[in-house]
């Protein structure tokens, strides 16, 4: 007792000694903020140090998260220019719904796309020398492509009917991110759809081609090459090339017919987005033979957390509207097509580090997770001590992988990993259950297209019923079937309680942010004091989505300051 007495004597003493200038203990400081390191309330820092259980031990800041360093984007450039383009309305939109179509693939793939006009062409200092050449109007447009990306200083030049469709580790686009071209070189299976090389190279293959005589009868600039200035590659298995001669290939026999005849052309063009986009859809389909799974850790009470997960689960697993049902892409032509693949999606409990599955998880704050299962809307601090136990969300979420035995700080590195590693971001999907992606909005729709990255079907028809022989877009697989142990079925009336504790924790959250009523925000810091690792998981999954949707936005911003006065502000995404 005694012995109790005097440890709190001197405890006692520490604190009021903490309280006067000059005598307090030291304490680290936290790091500066980075540039483009917050959206809105929500903050993050960089680091190699992210995969440690707790940001704060880094940052020695409770309010940001500790992301890895964003990946570097090598540039993948295109041309496209409208004066030289068909005039009609039908090819005009289709021609910038493809652009769009080839952005977002490439940037999903972890690229920075860029679309190059004459204006890029008419900087480089060759410009003028080629301006008394008398060249083929097909031939002329060429040579505006290369020049253009000469005065990029090289990189990657690609056709934009040639776009990625393959995992993102597929080899030929692990290569072409690593950013290095010692030459200059095109792929066997991919003509003139895309091009490779370093600036001295591309400046050396431009002044032969304008000095070659052969600059006039040719289609292709590197046709009036030497041999050997073009290196040819090895197939290129993880590109799909549209040219002209493949969709006027038997595979795409009704869109070739069309593209045969001057008439028919725009009403060809038409079709491509919708044929590219499925195409784009299936190859991630195929990805994940085992389906799509929706974490639901804690079964009871907690279906209102997954009703966004399921609705996109849905989405993902019908088909993609197209010309072609049947059809595969160029490079993958025995692909399993949507129309006879049925996605699977089932609600799991556990979290499966399974490559054949695609998992969609929302992950809820403690303090909507400890209301939900305790069907409590009113939190307080002897109640959490007392009755609630800490961390079970992740403790749930993990038993299975990583067994009861580990704390819950030692299972965050793997919620983490996957959560932002190049492998698991591409393999999942992790959402804050109080935010997550919105039906209603289109804005959240397009957000996730970005991702995907195809534009994913939105909803079904209205009668729900197909008239169609095999399963069309307007078909909807059902919502998963409850996992073995899932507990019972909710009613109207549990659901109806679920929704109303869940509203009230959303706007408790909210109240309880900096700058609140002052009981709100202390027992939300009482909540995440008590439940560590479940407001680790939460603060990091918040700030990964806010930093992936800011790095966007700002690469979609730059960009609208070059060409997006023309052509290009006419398909380029309004970001409000």
């Amino acid at each position: 007792m005694l012995e109790g007495g005097v440890h709190q004597v001197v405890e006692g003493a520490q604190n009021v000694v903490d309280r006067l200038p000059g005598f307090r203990t030291p304490a680290h400081k936290p790091p500066p903020e980075q540039a483009n390191s917050s959206s809105g309330d929500v903050r993050w820092y960089s680091d190699w140090k992210w995969k440690n259980p707790f940001s704060s031990d880094t940052v020695y800041d409770e309010a940001r998260a500790v992301l890895p360093p964003l990946a570097e984007r090598p540039p993948i450039y295109t041309y496209y220019d409208a004066s030289s383009r068909r005039k009609d309305q039908k090819s005009r939109k289709a021609e910038q719904e493809l652009l769009q179509i080839w952005r977002r693939a490439w940037w999903a793939a972890g690229f920075r796309p860029v679309v190059l006009s004459k204006s890029e062409a008419m900087h480089n200092p060759l410009y003028r020398a080629v301006q008394g050449l008398t060249l083929e109007k097909g031939f002329e447009n060429e040579l505006m492509r290369w020049l253009a990306w000469a005065n990029m200083k090289g990189g990657i030049l690609a056709n934009f009917m040639a776009v990625p469709m393959a995992t993102y580790d597929d080899p030929t686009l692990s290569f072409l991110r690593r950013g290095e071209y010692p030459t200059l070189s095109r792929f066997e299976n991919l003509s003139n759809g895309l091009f490779i090389g370093s600036a001295s190279h591309i400046d050396a293959a431009l002044k032969e081609a304008v000095s070659s005589p052969a600059i006039k009868r040719v289609k292709f600039l590197d046709e009036a090459l030497s041999p050997g200035t073009v290196q040819v590659e090895a197939k290129a298995e993880g590109i799909a090339f549209y040219s002209d001669a493949v969709l006027k290939s038997a595979a795409y026999k009704p869109i070739g017919e069309k593209l045969a005849h001057l008439n028919t052309v725009p009403d060809a063009l038409q079709q491509l987005p919708d044929l590219i986009n499925s195409h784009l859809h299936t190859t991630w389909q195929n990805q994940f033979p085992k389906g799509i799974v929706v974490l639901k850790p804690l079964p009871e009470h907690t279906t209102v957390l997954i009703e966004p997960a399921i609705d996109l689960a849905r989405n993902l697993s019908q088909c993609s509207n197209t010309p072609l049902p049947s059809s595969c892409p160029p490079n993958r032509p025995k692909c399993k097509p949507c129309v006879s693949n049925k996605i699977p999606i089932s609600a799991q409990k556990f979290f499966r580090n399974d490559s054949r599955i695609f998992t969609i998880a929302s992950v809820p704050h403690p303090y909507t997770i400890t209301s939900l299962v305790k069907q409590k809307d009113d939190l307080d601090l002897r109640f959490i001590r007392r009755e609630t136990n800490r961390d079970i969300w992740i403790h749930a979420a993990t038993k299975e992988m990583l067994g009861n035995g580990l704390s819950s700080f030692a299972r965050l590195p793997t919620i983490k990993e996957a959560v932002a590693s190049a492998y698991g971001s591409t393999r999942s999907l992790w959402l804050t259950a109080e935010d997550p992606p919105k039906a209603e909005s289109e804005e959240d729709r397009a957000e996730l297209d970005w991702i995907f990255p195809f534009k994913i079907p939105r909803e079904p028809m209205p009668s729900g019923k197909s008239e169609t022989p095999v399963p069309g877009p307007e078909r909807r697989p059902p919502a998963p079937k409850p996992e073995y142990g899932d507990g019972p079925v909710p009613k109207e009336a549990d659901l109806a309680r679920e929704k109303d504790l869940f509203q009230k924790a959303v706007i408790a959250l909210r109240n309880g942010e900096k700058g609140g009523a002052k009981p709100a925000v202390q027992i939300k810091e009482v909540v995440e004091s008590w439940n560590l690792a479940d407001a680790e998981a939460w603060k990091f999954v918040r700030a990964y989505n806010a930093r992936r949707r800011s790095e966007r936005r700002k690469w979609e911003h730059e960009e609208a300051s070059y060409q997006g006065k023309g052509a290009f502000d006419r398909w380029v995404d309004k970001i409000s």
